[in-house]
């Protein structure tokens, strides 16, 4: 079993999300519940060459509220290295899945920039790339057009914008 350290506020909004999941504190899955209102929505690149896929995000709040932290969900279609240098704020959640908290983000504002370097077990010649929203930091987010992203890369080395 690999051990991962993540910081506090990841653990906390893994715990809250998979509360959330079950149905704890009335409220359903990210952007069900009826808390303040906001457009959370993620920018970036992919980019896959000899089994290492590199992945950069932008989260952004278009509002009409600010959000304290959420988490994006990172799924990938190949199975992950069981060893994984993380970036801070990220945890692993699965043998295809990663999580990261994205920091506060402001009404029309950006929160952190998240870096993931990802190692798969095998090399693929191509990969897919699902990111969303798992925990929205109790926000409702109406548009999920803008966070719900699903990107295709192939083993060349080039980037695929998303």
């Amino acid at each position: 079993m690999e051990v991962v350290a993540v910081r506090r506020g990841v653990v906390r909004s893994v715990v809250v999300a998979g509360l959330l999941v079950l149905g704890g504190a009335g409220a359903g899955p990210a952007g069900a519940s009826a808390g303040p209102e906001a457009d959370v929505a993620y920018h970036g690149r992919v980019a896959l060459a000899h089994g290492r896929l590199r992945i950069l995000m932008v989260p952004e709040n278009e509002g009409p509220s600010a959000v304290p932290n959420a988490t994006l969900r990172v799924r990938v279609s190949a199975d992950l290295a069981d060893r994984q240098a993380l970036a801070g704020g990220c945890a692993r959640a699965g043998q295809r899945e990663v999580v990261c908290e994205t920091g506060s983000m402001p009404l029309h504002g950006r929160g952190r920039h998240i870096g993931l370097v990802l190692d798969l077990r095998e090399s693929a010649p191509e990969v897919v790339v699902r990111i969303d929203t798992w925990w929205n930091g109790g926000a409702t987010d109406r548009n999920h057009t803008n966070n719900e992203h699903v990107v295709l890369a192939l083993d060349t080395g080039d980037t695929y914008a998303f």
